[in-house]
């Protein structure tokens, strides 16, 4: 981002990380207590391909926080590090499904909805779209997958996605710091 909207340090201005507000004043549901890792907000860059193999950098702010429920609420953005627009966003929740496993719904920008299923153990959350409706005009995501690990501060995660029913790749990687717990 900008100097301008970020400062010279590259942080937030102090207005922008006011509107972040965990509920911590709350105590966090027990259901959620495998996955209290996630929650904060998370800034930095990555890599990423897009089919049919375009590579390109960008940066990253994800959010997750919980709000005295049995789920997460989740949001991130990211944009182009080489001229600051907005790639993408998405919205969604985090459930624990019991016994180590977990359920993540997104909704993306690109007319793409995300159920997803999976595992979280030990400070890693891996999930697998389990459906992937799309509206009419659509981009043609039939596929996700997410690997997301936690140590300490830093989180990385991987997303491999399909586009027209042909086989997942590897579009994102990227590592971020917890800026605010």
């Amino acid at each position: 981002m900008s100097e301008r909207a970020h400062g010279a340090s590259g942080t937030r201005p102090e207005s922008a990380r006011r509107c972040y507000r965990p509920r911590v004043d709350e105590p966090i549901h027990a259901d959620l207590l495998p996955l209290a890792f996630l929650l904060g907000r998370w800034e930095g860059s990555g890599e990423g391909i897009w089919p049919p193999g375009e590579a390109f950098r960008y940066g990253e702010e994800m959010t997750f926080e919980h709000v005295g429920d049995a789920y997460l609420a989740y949001s991130q953005r990211s944009w182009s590090i080489d001229d600051e627009k907005v790639l993408h966003l998405e919205r969604g929740f985090v459930r624990s499904g019991g016994d180590g496993l977990v359920e993540l719904t997104l909704a993306h920008p690109l007319g793409v909805a995300e159920v997803a299923e999976g595992c979280v153990r030990d400070g890693v959350l891996d999930v697998t779209a389990a459906a992937v409706p799309r509206a009419r005009t659509a981009s043609p995501v039939t596929a996700l997958r997410r690997r997301i690990e936690v140590a300490g501060d830093i989180l990385r995660y991987e997303l491999w996605m399909a586009m027209d029913g042909g086989p997942p790749t590897r579009h994102l990687a990227a590592e971020l710091k917890r800026v605010d717990a």
